[in-house]
């Protein structure tokens, strides 16, 4: 409804009849315009959101709410767009309500940009005094904007490669108070729909993604408190004229409607889109064809030199808790978590001294908060015990404040996003060649440093072999998705971790033919121990194939996996896992794998990885082994 009141207020406002030196004056604008090519200036193509047709000449404005546009074909028109601007310019002035405003403060972006290139003549043209925008920038007060990214959230599709908002900080604010500043954000609302339902429908941008703009303490405890992510904010080098004209186009932004993509008109995408107005000599957006991962953008702007100042380590609470937990004892943990189930404080420990108690409270208090915040413990009990841990600690001195120490490699810093690998190997007694890319994201034996711990996000991982004694090329698999989720459990946290991958694969039959299936497997498990030495972890997966070579075109199966990760060394990772799949549904048969795959990284961009498998498939038993080096771009 306030959209449409907005767009029948604009129309409105076209449709009214200029006065005559209006439109003399209008006509002078519009020749002196186009005789200087405004329509084709950066700024212009900017600030209506054109971008290039990939294969048609001409632009196509990438929004998509009809009242952002004044031209009937302004989003394909910048000429018509500039002229129909103009014009509205020119509308009498109206009294503002929150579905009113006139077109110059409508679109005070495009009205300073204008007005400064074709210098107005205020008495020909008078100037609005756009009271709701000027008492909206009064308030932010902005001085500074910072880059903030929260870290990937897997069991959030769209999270689970990062993301990204602007933070726009007051002039009044220091670090100590960052959390009273705003934030601006694109994001997408999928209301009820799971996470199946979301991808497929952001793939195909049937989500609205609108910009809106929040309390930055709001978005601190979403992504902090709620999802345990931690947080980068990155300072941005703007200057105050670049920051004031952001401010005004997010203005612009605030009602309209762009379609969400979700590998590229994504958050991180129409971040960069608002720099671009900022700083028009910067090309952000035309860098990323196909597909843009929020940390991806992230490094783009580190890359602008001179562009990030300071950067900041905002810890999630799960990570403050851990880092608590970890200075602990086997005993204290104990005695943590006994207080956090409720039991009551009876003095300090044998040789325990008051503030060593006032740290056990602490972190009694912080895991109940977590647990409030995940929903393993009810709202109301947590508060009641939260209350309860508080009194107690308020009745001892005050405990040492050790700082989480802040990560050696922070996500910008971190192996990049695409991978491309080269590889020869032998399968059964045929040597191959093989290619592979990899648009993105992460896998557990990639260079570490940055990512998340056992968060392994691949997307259309292609790999193309060609065999000893073949005349061409094999697909050998396409993984549309393969997401594993390996989070190691203890005597206080108790994760579940999970999979789930699908995509072509090959199998081998009976007769020794290796044939294409479209695989989908997935499954739950357990894990424990620490990434910086070993993890052990089993699962119970099920499979399901599909293929013509198949008896009935299919075969479903189920059983255990299990396997241990490890990390002799900083830049050595290995994983020795077994597998077993009984397929009773379909082509009935058995399939069995052992596996060792191990990667020692050059730097952060450059890995060599030697994976050797022996499989037992149908009756049949097979080997390979395969080295490749992976270079990531």
């Amino acid at each position: 409804m306030l959209r449409a009141a907005i767009l029948l207020a604009l129309l409105t406002l076209q449709s009214m009849p200029l006065h005559a030196g209006d439109a003399v004056y209008l006509d002078e604008l519009i020749s002196r315009a186009h005789a200087v090519h405004l329509d084709a200036e950066r700024e212009w193509r900017a600030l209506v959101h054109y971008r290039a047709n990939l294969i048609l000449p001409g632009v196509t404005g990438q929004a998509d709410d009809a009242h952002f546009y004044l031209a009937p074909d302004g989003k394909t028109n910048p000429v018509a767009e500039l002229d129909a601007t103009l014009r509205a310019f020119f509308a009498p002035p109206v009294v503002e309500s929150d579905t009113v405003q006139h077109p110059q403060c409508r679109f005070v972006a495009r009205y300073h940009w204008l007005r400064d290139a074709l210098h107005f003549d205020p008495a020909r043209l008078p100037p609005q005094p756009c009271l709701r925008f000027q008492a909206w920038r009064n308030a932010l007060n902005a001085s500074q904007l910072t880059l903030v990214f929260p870290s990937a959230y897997i069991n959030n599709p769209s999270s689970m490669f990062g993301h990204t908002l602007l933070r726009v900080d007051a002039a009044d604010q220091d670090q100590a108070t960052r959390l009273l500043a705003y934030a601006i954000n694109y994001a997408v609302s999928p209301g009820g729909d799971g996470a199946v339902f979301f991808t497929f429908k952001s793939l195909v941008g049937l989500y609205p993604g609108l910009f809106s703009i929040s309390p930055y303490y709001v978005k601190v405890r979403e992504y902090s408190s709620i999802e345990n992510r931690d947080i980068w904010e990155y300072r941005l080098n703007f200057t105050q004229p670049e920051i004031d004209r952001l401010l005004e186009h997010a203005w612009e932004l605030g009602p309209v409607r762009f379609d969400y993509y979700f590998f590229d008109e994504n958050c991180a995408y129409y971040l960069l889109s608002l720099f671009e107005v900022a700083r028009p000599d910067l090309r952000l957006t035309g860098r990323f064809r196909g597909w843009v991962i929020p940390v991806d953008t992230v490094r783009l702007m580190v890359a602008q030199a001179g562009m990030v100042g300071e950067v900041v380590y905002r810890p999630a609470n799960n990570t403050l808790l851990r880092a608590e937990l970890a200075r602990m004892n086997a005993e204290e943990r104990a005695r943590v978590s006994r207080l956090a189930a409720g039991d009551a404080v009876q003095g300090a420990l044998p040789g325990e001294d008051q503030r060593e108690e006032a740290r056990l409270l602490e972190g009694a208090y912080h895991l109940v908060r977590y647990r409030d915040e995940t929903g393993e413990m009810p709202h109301d009990a947590a508060a009641r015990l939260s209350r309860q841990l508080l009194l107690d600690r308020s009745l001892l001195p005050a405990a040492e404040d050790d700082a989480v120490p802040v990560p050696a490699v922070r996500p910008d810093e971190g192996h990049k996003t695409r991978r491309i690998t080269f590889a020869t190997g032998r399968r059964d007694d045929a040597g191959f060649q093989g290619l592979s890319f990899r648009p993105a994201y992460n896998d557990l034996l990639d260079p570490s440093g940055g990512y998340t711990d056992g968060a392994q996000i691949n997307f259309m991982d292609l790999t193309l072999r060609h065999y000893q004694g073949s005349d061409g090329i094999t697909l050998e698999d396409l993984t549309l998705v393969d997401i594993l989720s390996l989070s190691p459990r203890d005597g206080i946290f108790q994760p579940v971790s999970w999979k789930i991958n699908t995509g072509l694969t090959h199998t081998r039959l009976s007769d020794g033919r290796h044939v294409g299936v479209w695989r989908t497997n997935g499954g739950a498990g357990l894990a424990w121990g620490d990434w910086h030495s070993a993890v052990f972890y089993g699962f119970v997966e099920a499979t399901v194939d599909a293929g013509d070579e198949l008896h009935r075109d299919y075969a479903a199966g189920l059983g255990p996996s299990v396997g241990l990760f490890m990390r002799p060394v900083p830049r050595w990772k290995l994983e020795l896992g077994a597998r077993l799949q009984d397929f009773r549904l379909g082509d009935h048969h058995l399939e069995r794998l052992i596996a060792l795959r191990q990667s020692v990284s050059f730097g952060r961009q450059h890995a060599l990885r030697l994976e050797l498998s022996d499989h037992h498939d149908r009756g049949t038993e097979w080997g390979a082994v395969e080295l490749s080096w992976q270079r990531y771009f």
